[in-house]
């Protein structure tokens, strides 16, 4: 049995905080990074068809969107705080609130951008 191919954390490849976080990921993790501007024919479709509203994480069996993408892609670093994100998911009105703090980032990237590093 082969093993499994990473997942491909899909992201805004023309935005700094998303490039950012993009890298923060892949430097930690098991996972490949893939910009919308290089996207192959095969990923693309297996993307909601809306894809560059948010970033993505494409695993063998899923693909996860916009908060939960970048979720789940920290999770795969392994570091301290990502051990409680199974915890967090089991909190009621939790995805409601992920969500919208990915939406508040999105909204927010030139500022963000700014403020980073």
């Amino acid at each position: 049995m082969s093993p499994s191919p990473p997942p491909t954390l899909v992201y805004d490849d023309d935005c700094g905080v998303c490039t950012r976080a993009a890298r923060f990921v892949d430097r930690r993790a098991a996972i490949d990074i893939v910009g919308f501007s290089e996207l192959t024919p095969e990923l693309r479709d297996r993307l909601p068809a809306e894809y560059e509203q948010c970033a993505h994480l494409v695993t063998e069996r899923a693909v996860y969107s916009c908060g939960e993408a970048m979720e789940r892609a920290y999770e795969l670093t392994g570091l301290p705080p990502s051990r409680l994100l199974p915890l967090f998911r089991g909190i009621p009105g939790y995805e409601s609130v992920r969500e919208g703090v990915y939406r508040i980032v999105a909204e927010n990237r030139p500022l963000i951008g700014r403020l980073l590093p």
